[in-house]
């Protein structure tokens, strides 16, 4: 891992960034004698649920997959589409839990799916001014014109599905996990970045240690709105990571939800109503919570935590109105994370806490068996794809036995014909949604909407991302082929309301804008040049098409 231009020792790596609470692993001291007490914190060099860097190898020293998010972002240049939205969205359902090597469900899919929003925080990249005034689009700077934009965060309201591995057994190693055999939560994640590309420098490295360059804020929407710990890296406990099924909004597969993202004076709220239950849920970015800024500081070792109200960045939400670190253009929006779950066949793996051994080391999936869904010919592809494994003896109700880092290979569950298709019996439903309204009656719509996948940055073994060369609207394998399936969104009227699904050809779609087609083509955007005084370089992260809000 790189720190301030520095590799951390390769041996144990897990252990020296301080991700794991128990001993022997932890090298954070506890204050408390609680386990639950104890520092932990989620680090996004591993966990599956940040967003993607455009250079992720300037901070981790290394290119790495993992990070598949095909999204579908909202458009509009009308006032207060940047900062306040409602989703009427419905739960998918997993097939019986019987025969599960020959079924689907959506924790092999996706580790969450989520709804976004760009936000400030003054002490983000890029670090050249102190200031970000919420809710405006005077924050809208191109790089390519300044480098002073101001600090910029990213909300993702993400869910998780039921019936796996639960949390926070590997949350912090890879992040997300199941709270529950039949049911979904959600929670509040805020991402910042501790980089100053104009100057070159990253936070100091004993900061980094305890809360990443990455930082991830996390916290349970919760019935009374109130979080379980601290929400910020640096406060985080166990009990931050760990479902409370008397407190958190808990929901079933196929409940149908309203769920908003607007601001308060407080920090910006998302809220979750289950028409289905006639429970609701919440959370906000405010001190109260623990959410907190990180005081940006390049030497020495502070590590100082600023209690912060996130608030939205933009008033609108446009091509302009991006998060400048990111891989993706994202402002508001829906986006699904695929990409990481693969089974593991033959031998057990070993049933430990965190997916890791007594050394901090990822448990792998043992050599000579297999990744692919009833294939007892490939060998696994070893360290870096098959780790973070667990045993079927640990789900909560499917019991399969899986890793669950990154696929480089592009040929695990969420690249096969497994996705919703209309055989319930054997695939999950599919998540329905209608596209987000604005406004202060949420009777405002968004215009223009936008298919992004981010394939030219994880497709970094073939695609070129200078040139655009070998760049592909489907990955390609280990083999040099295009992967089995890559999956795609479509519209369908469900109670005589247009709604957005995802997946494979699902018979009663309306539209499916060209299946995978609908990623348009190659999107050059400009970045910050790391360490170049202001400079700025233009690279290939992402395929987007932009059409007319059809919803």
């Amino acid at each position: 891992m790189m720190i301030g231009g520095k590799r951390l020792a390769a041996a144990g790596a897990l252990a020296a960034i301080s991700i794991l609470p128990l001993a022997p692993w932890t090298t954070v001291a506890a204050p408390a004698s609680s386990a639950s007490s104890r520092h932990m914190h989620i680090d996004c060099e591993y966990s599956r649920l940040c967003p993607d860097l455009a250079n992720p190898q300037e901070v981790y020293g290394s290119e790495y997959v993992g990070h598949d998010e095909p999204s579908l972002l909202f458009y509009s240049n009308t006032p207060g589409s940047g900062n306040q939205m409602r989703y009427d969205m419905k739960l998918p359902s997993d097939p019986p839990a019987s025969n599960p090597m020959k079924r689907s469900y959506n924790f092999e899919l996706h580790g969450a799916f989520w709804f976004g929003m760009a936000l400030c925080d003054t002490q983000s990249f890029p670090e050249q001014v102190s200031t970000c005034e919420p809710n405006s689009d005077t924050n809208i700077v191109d790089p390519a014109v300044s480098p002073n934009h101001p600090g910029t965060a990213f909300l993702e309201l993400q869910f998780y599905p039921p019936g796996w591995v639960p949390w926070p057994t590997w949350a912090v190693a890879v992040g997300a996990s199941s709270c529950d055999p039949t049911r979904w939560c959600a929670a509040m994640n805020v991402f910042s970045l501790l980089e100053d590309p104009v100057n070159g420098t990253f936070q100091n490295a004993s900061c980094a240690a305890k809360v990443g360059i990455e930082t991830f804020e996390f916290a349970f929407v919760t019935k009374d709105g109130v979080a379980q710990a601290p929400a910020n890296p640096l406060d985080a406990t166990l009990t931050s990571f760990t479902p409370d099924k008397a407190r958190d909004l808990f929901m079933k597969s196929g409940d149908d939800l309203q769920v908003s993202i607007h601001d308060t004076k407080n920090g910006v709220q998302a809220q979750i109503n289950d028409l289905s239950s006639g429970q609701s849920g919440s959370m906000t970015a405010s001190p109260d919570n623990g959410f907190a800024q990180f005081k940006y500081a390049p030497t020495g070792d502070s590590c100082q935590a600023i209690p912060y109200a996130f608030h939205p960045m933009y008033s609108t939400s446009s091509e302009q109105t991006r998060v400048i670190w990111a891989a993706h253009s994202y402002n508001v929006g829906f986006s699904d994370e695929i990409g990481h779950f693969q089974f593991c066949n033959g031998a057990a793996v070993p049933a430990t806490p965190f997916g890791v051994d007594s050394s901090g080391n990822p448990i792998v999936c043992p050599a000579g068996n297999t990744e692919e869904r009833g294939n007892s010919e490939e060998p696994t592809e070893g360290a870096g794809e098959d780790d973070f494994c667990f045993p079927a003896s640990q789900a909560l109700r499917i019991k399969v036995q899986g890793c669950t880092e990154t696929n480089t290979g592009f040929d695990g569950v969420s690249y096969e014909a497994a996705w919703p298709d209309g055989n319930r019996g054997l695939h999950p439903t599919s998540l329905l949604f209608t596209s987000p309204r604005f406004g202060s009656d949420y009777k405002q719509t968004y215009d223009r909407t936008a298919f992004e996948a981010d394939l030219p940055r994880i497709e970094f073994n073939t695609c070129n991302r200078r040139t655009g060369a070998g760049c592909t609207l489907i990955p390609t394998t280990d083999d040099n082929a295009p992967a089995a399936f890559y999956p795609f969104f479509s519209t369908t009227s469900s109670r005589d309301t247009c709604n957005w699904q995802f997946g494979g050809s699902i018979p009663d779609s309306t539209n499916e804008f060209g299946q995978n087609n609908q990623y348009g083509s190659l999107l050059l955007l400009t970045y910050l040049a790391f360490g170049g005084n202001g400079a700025t370089i233009k690279r290939y992260n992402d395929f987007r098409g932009v059409i007319s809000n059809p919803c």
